[in-house]
């Protein structure tokens, strides 16, 4: 657990100097950029803003493959990190096509996915209420288990279990603020976007650690807590309190998409 004498501050400590050096803004996206599922038009045009101000933008979420193609090529970002870290996509509009970089191989994805399908009817017959999520079709990585979005939310104690039945049959489980995510391999939203930064922008993320600024909500955020000294929570991460692994230094007023554009409107003013 992070020291708690140093983490969840109030927004309005991070210094102007200190956010002023800020160079790449990385964000979760559900009840990080989103208010009640919705994406407002707030949001979206706070990641506008940063973009047009000169920052490199990535959302680092836990969403599928599908929906991520759709990210990188629409919304006015530089690249996507997918599926807590199974892989980056970055769209390049001069040469009009989409770099897909995975964590592993097809070979060894088609693989894990035949692992998967048995923990997909093995969770929900487990733990009553839980569901395969939505958009499962669209995965290409991991599964995903539904414990509030579109079914009637479950109690903490059955979120954990749902955790703990994906490690007992040997895959990592992350929990987000809608799903519980599992997957086969040591990868993570930090080791994936690790390397979107090398490869793509050139950026060493350990010497540029203080100069990037992750956002986030929920235990699946931790290791980028962890990691990013200037981590920020939108507000809604303390009800996580006491259930992270490690706490963002920083927390802003609002919740979800309001305190993203508190976040966005701190940068950009420091500018």
């Amino acid at each position: 657990m992070s020291d708690r004498a140093s983490t969840l501050l109030p927004l309005a400590r991070f210094t102007a100097d200190k956010r002023r050096d800020v160079r790449v803004l990385m964000t979760d996206i559900d009840d990080t950029l989103t208010d009640e599922g919705k994406l407002t038009a707030g949001a979206y045009g706070a990641l506008e803003r940063l973009k047009s101000a000169g920052l490199v933008v990535i959302p680092v979420t836990g969403r599928p493959a599908g929906w991520c193609d759709m990210i990188a090529r629409f919304w006015p970002v530089d690249a996507v990190v997918g599926e807590n870290g199974a892989f980056y996509f970055r769209y390049d509009p001069r040469e009009r096509r989409m770099i897909r970089r995975y964590a592993k191989r097809k070979a060894e994805r088609d693989h894990d996915s035949m692992r998967l399908a048995a923990l997909a009817d093995a969770i929900p017959r487990e733990v009553p209420g839980a569901a395969i999520a939505s958009d499962q079709a669209y995965r290409e990585a991991d599964l995903a288990i539904d414990f509030c979005e579109d079914v009637a939310p479950l109690e903490a104690g059955d979120v954990d279990r749902i955790a703990e039945i994906f490690r007992q049959h040997g895959a990592t489980a992350k929990i987000s603020s809608i799903h519980v995510n599992g997957w086969f391999g040591q990868y993570d939203k930090l080791t994936m976007s690790r390397i979107l930064l090398d490869e793509i922008f050139k950026i060493d993320m350990e010497a540029e650690k203080d100069r990037i600024v992750f956002a986030g909500d929920s235990p699946n955020d931790a290791p980028m807590f962890a990691f990013f000294p200037n981590a920020v929570g939108v507000a809604n991460v303390l009800r996580y309190r006491g259930r992270l692994a490690a706490e963002p230094r920083w927390v802003t007023k609002g919740k979800g998409g309001q305190g993203f554009v508190e976040l966005a409107d701190a940068l950009l003013a420091a500018r």
